[in-house]
């Protein structure tokens, strides 16, 4: 069998070869058009932006190929744009034609109730009446999906698309075609390298057919889908874990008060034990939590939804020159298979001989190790000052967030925000800039009479800046990030639960998805993050770590309180 991969240039297509070889399958990639003669199945793994792929498929003369081999009625499996380039065009970038197989366009989610993209696991299900056994996509899992612009189920008004629809997801009130099959060509709009074990069994599924199983798939009768009061858009829990290297040169999982990692040394011994020596031994020593590798392994094992690598010290000047931490990134991304975000020094930077390296390069690199979203720490904040300070609602199309935006998707681009709170005092009597962002004290709680509002933070939250979350936040938005990964100066290491107050703040603020963090300490932590604020993920580190609390744990909490959660078996 010619199992080919079609990279266009762009893109995290390490995974799906890492999801192959996980498999066992041998493969090769398209690296010309007349590559496409050898191939009697073909996948096209597309990650990122519409645009960015019909014109790197033209760049290097196989757009045309491409047309052909779907033509010819050879097996096809595409993936995310790999599935929306099948369509006329899309509303992404409207002045660039599709292949236009599938005879409709693609559209953008409606903002106006909901976050945008659309990120997470949800679930999808069939529309054609034909055999279970006969289907690709299993209706009781979840996948994971990550997109702004969809293809609209409508059998009534479009029927000639709505023949191709494979299954439906519902997103809000919005039904949208989730994957497509007619005769040779099967496509998903989720990922299934990303997916979990649900995502491993569709692809060993589809690469195990046979060639007539994959290409007589026909028509069959479809009706309207009306959508349900709640979608299926689970909460997600990611583990993170910040990594540097320690004194030996080793990369180490570590937590600390930001950037104090370092061990303590302990209090004066009431006896001298042996215990207390070893401690006395390790103090100033870099705080070892553990193997980044295997503890990525332990936590997909637990049935963690994302991961979340933050290079924390280690080449964070010159990122490109870090191959241990891009080394990492490629073990890491070969032994789990769900999306994996990376942070630290995605920005502009020089290296020491004086060559400079762009942010979209530095991102591109940790791309093709397998990254599926980068981290924009300080950067961020610069941009969105720069952005303020121009007084336009849009950027010069020079910053980090739009750069790898442009290329990728917004969905690749996560802003990790790092606020404190700013006490005011008497909240009548204050008149400063940050009124309308006031937040007062609850009664009955310890913070009753008090107000205050979020002051952004760089380097760690070392340094404060004439910033408030607010702005932040809604500015990021503006200039393309896909997601905000909310941090709390006050709560990190507290384990007093997640910043509510903050968090609905942000929400409010703005239409992207928010990831919670800081301050979990126990499994009623999560629960409460996901009953009291609209929030679409929670993230925890150290308590992971030390296993203080476990991801099954969580999980499990959350099925107990009735919360759309994905679960370790399916």
């Amino acid at each position: 069998m010619g199992l080919f991969l079609l990279d266009y240039g762009a893109g995290n297509v390490r995974s799906l070869a890492n999801t192959l070889e996980r498999l066992g399958y041998e493969f090769q990639w398209i690296s010309s058009a007349d590559d496409f003669a050898n191939a009697t199945r073909l996948i096209f793994p597309g990650v990122g932006a519409f645009k960015s792929a019909i014109v790197h498929l033209q760049e290097r003369g196989l757009l045309e190929p491409l047309k052909q081999y779907i033509a010819s009625g050879r097996p096809y499996l595409g993936i995310c744009i790999g599935m929306q380039v099948l369509f006329q065009s899309s509303q992404e970038n409207p002045d660039v034609a599709g292949l236009g197989i599938i005879p409709a366009d693609i559209g953008e989610f409606d903002h106006s109730s909901k976050a945008v993209p659309h990120m997470g696991w949800n679930a999808a299900e069939p529309v054609e009446q034909a055999d279970a056994s006969d289907r690709l996509v299993d209706p009781n899992a979840h996948y994971y999906f990550v997109h702004s612009f969809r293809a609209t189920y409508d059998p009534t008004n479009a029927p000639a698309p709505a023949q191709w629809a494979h299954t439906t997801t519902q997103y809000g009130q919005e039904v949208f075609i989730s994957s497509v099959r007619k005769d040779n060509v099967f496509a998903t709009q989720f990922h299934p390298e990303k997916s979990g074990e649900a995502g491993l069994r569709l692809i060993q599924a589809w690469v195990q057919r046979s060639d007539a199983q994959l290409t007589s798939a026909h028509p069959s009768p479809r009706s309207p889908r009306s959508p349900r009061p709640r979608h299926g858009l689970t909460k997600r829990i990611i583990a993170c874990m910040d990594v540097r290297a320690n004194d030996d040169g080793d990369l180490v999982v570590t937590k600390g008060d930001q950037y104090d990692v370092r061990e303590k040394a302990p209090p004066p011994p009431s006896s001298s034990s042996s215990h207390d020596a070893l401690q006395t031994t390790t103090a100033g020593a870099v705080r070892n939590l553990g193997k980044p590798v295997a503890l990525a392994a332990r936590y997909y094992a637990s049935g963690a939804d994302e991961l979340c690598l933050l290079n924390i010290t280690s080449f964070r000047h010159s990122p490109l020159r870090d191959q241990p931490m891009l080394a990492l990134v490629r073990a890491a991304a070969a032994r789990v298979f769900v999306p994996l975000t990376i942070g630290g020094g995605i920005k502009d930077t020089v290296d020491p001989d004086g060559t400079p390296r762009p942010a979209l390069e530095v991102a591109a690199a940790y791309f093709r190790a397998g990254a599926d979203k980068v981290s924009v720490g300080s950067e961020a904040v610069y941009a969105v000052e720069r952005l303020r300070a121009s007084g336009k609602e849009r950027g010069d199309g020079t910053s980090a967030i739009e750069t790898i935006a442009a290329a990728y998707g917004r969905q690749a681009v996560v802003v990790s925000v790092d606020p404190k709170r700013v006490y005011v005092g008497d909240a009548k009597a204050y008149e400063g800039p940050y009124r309308d962002e006031l937040v007062l004290g609850r009664e009955g709680s310890s913070e009753e009479g008090k107000a205050w509002w979020y002051q952004c933070t760089v380097s760690g939250g070392r340094e404060a800046r004439d910033l408030s979350v607010v702005q932040l936040a809604q500015g990021a938005e503006a200039l393309g990030a896909g997601e905000i990964l909310l941090n709390s100066i006050d709560r990190d290491g507290t384990g007093l639960g997640f910043d509510l107050d903050l968090i609905r703040l942000v929400k409010k603020a703005v239409r992207i998805p928010v990831v919670a963090s800081s301050g979990a300490g126990s499994t009623a932590h999560f629960t409460e993050v996901f009953r009291e604020t609209d929030v679409e993920a929670a993230l925890a580190a150290g308590i992971f770590h030390r296993e203080e609390v476990k991801i099954s744990e969580v999980k499990q909490a959350m099925v107990d309180a009735g919360l759309e959660t994905r679960t370790l078996f399916e």
